[in-house]
């Protein structure tokens, strides 16, 4: 059964006799799937249908078509998986609270279930949709191993704050999924027809200067082999490789976790069993659970995730002293977005990430902060690197995403430091400590022009 304190209900309305819907959002998997599990556990506990929407929204928050390509891909995946298990899914275009009451009325719903995304504009949808429905509405936190809700109710300041609230807590939750069973009643009170997925990509008014990659290919089962690549091949490395751009010590588990492809809490429980060094199993699953669920915590929490006024005070306050610091070099969006800087490392990070769609973790940070150098204010720099981040980006749009920008520009979830002109007491990085920890040339070549 589901664990109650995954669950959050968006009204008050009394469940009645109807077909249940999941309405998919940011866990696009039929497996390992909290909020699917709690949508069959209602809908066979009321011998009900059992239906899966999901929304397609044109333009979302300035996707291109490198983005649209992995998810749909993926959704096409997950669809027939569902079909296999007697659920129906069904694609609607358009905004959630539009298209989705006549939906529900439609299929003579009598609950909807959706999962948890804290950032502002999904957020928004959930709010819209509870306003035009006439029946209960429930969000089930299948992302977070521990439901960002219930494991805290505020701003957390630090990664230490919270992790303290995870080492108690996380047994609770780090447990295994039930098994999703074939559904014993379908919705013959109305004919689904699967999407036309090829029609679905035409149909898309969106940015398709930006290509796809060919470097990961989406669905579960992809993410599922790529999570048993890492563990055999990477993980007893993790610790000491992992923050070193020429080597290949990251996961590359973050597109599909970023679009629900796999679980984080699959992830950790594999993990956990691998026989990898603990050290390195140490510090993955620091990144995964700690740092991945600070940052949702940090977007659902504050409104001002992706700007300026989200900073803590102090950041705010020590900024705004340097805000008329001399910028010995300054570049405009253009420039930053076709790598014309004088920094050559700057500039490979920079096309590592629009060839690629992900730019390593290490030079995420360099990439940011140099943003910040470059810009004539702290507002410019942060519009500026989500901008390019969600553009580019195969897992933009992100809580780890504005989380990483708002840490680098504005010393989210870190300290003062030592102060210096522009960056005031925010943490400084530099080409010269780049250099001195890695081979900036060998990358630099990796990414050439």
């Amino acid at each position: 059964m589901t664990d109650p304190r995954r669950i959050y209900h968006l009204n008050s309305l009394n469940t009645r006799p109807g077909c249940v819907i999941y309405w998919m959002q940011r866990d696009q998997r039929a497996f390992d799937n909290w909020a699917l599990n709690y949508a069959q556990e209602r809908a066979l506990a009321m011998h009900q249908p059992l239906v899966v929407v999901f929304c397609i929204v044109p333009g979302f928050l300035g996707a291109t078509i490198r983005q649209y390509e992995f998810m749909i891909k993926g959704l096409a995946i997950t669809a027939r998986k569902l079909g296999k298990l007697n659920i129906p899914f069904c694609l609607l275009q358009g905004l959630p609270h539009v298209m989705l009451p006549g939906f529900a009325e439609q299929m003579q719903a009598g609950l909807m279930v959706t999962d948890f995304n804290p950032l502002r504009l999904p957020m928004e949808w959930k709010s819209k949709v509870a306003g035009c429905i006439s029946i209960p509405f429930h969000e089930v936190d299948a992302h977070n191993i521990l439901p960002c809700r219930h494991i805290s109710d505020k701003l957390e300041y630090a990664a230490f704050t919270l992790r303290k609230k995870v080492g108690h807590k996380l047994p609770e939750f780090l447990t295994e999924f039930p098994s999703l069973v074939r559904h014993p009643v379908f919705p013959v009170f109305h004919e689904l027809t699967g999407p036309d997925w090829t029609e679905v990509m035409k149909s898309l008014q969106v940015d398709r200067d930006v290509p796809g990659v060919d470097w990961l290919s989406p669905g579960e089962n992809n993410a599922s082999a790529a999570l048993i690549d890492f563990i055999g091949k990477r993980l007893d490395t993790y610790d000491t490789e992992r923050n070193f751009p020429n080597l290949k010590g990251q996961s590359d588990l973050s597109p599909y976790l970023h679009f629900g492809h796999l679980s984080a809490q699959r992830v950790a429980i594999e993990i956990q069993k691998s026989t990898g060094n603990p050290a390195s199993k140490q510090a993955f699953m620091e990144e995964l659970i700690v740092r991945r669920e600070l940052a949702d915590n940090f977007c659902l929490h504050n409104p001002d995730y992706d700007n300026f006024n989200g900073f803590q005070p102090w950041a705010r306050a020590t900024l705004n002293k340097h805000r008329d610091d001399p910028r010995e070099y300054q570049y405009t969006v253009a420039q930053f977005e076709q790598a014309f800087t004088h920094d050559d490392l700057w500039n490979a990070a920079q096309r590592e990430m629009v060839v690629t769609g992900k730019m390593h973790g290490y030079m995420r940070m360099y990439w940011a902060k140099k943003i910040l150098e470059w810009t004539q204010s702290p507002e410019e720099a942060i519009a500026i690197a989500v901008y390019l981040n969600d553009k580019f980006e195969l897992d933009g749009r992100d809580p780890n995403g504005y989380a990483g920008i708002a840490w680098a520009i504005g010393g989210t979830h870190d300290r003062p430091w030592g102060e210096r002109s522009i960056f005031g007491m925010i943490r400084f990085m530099n080409y010269q400590g780049c250099k001195r920890k890695f081979d900036i040339n060998k990358y630099i070549h990796n990414n050439p022009k």
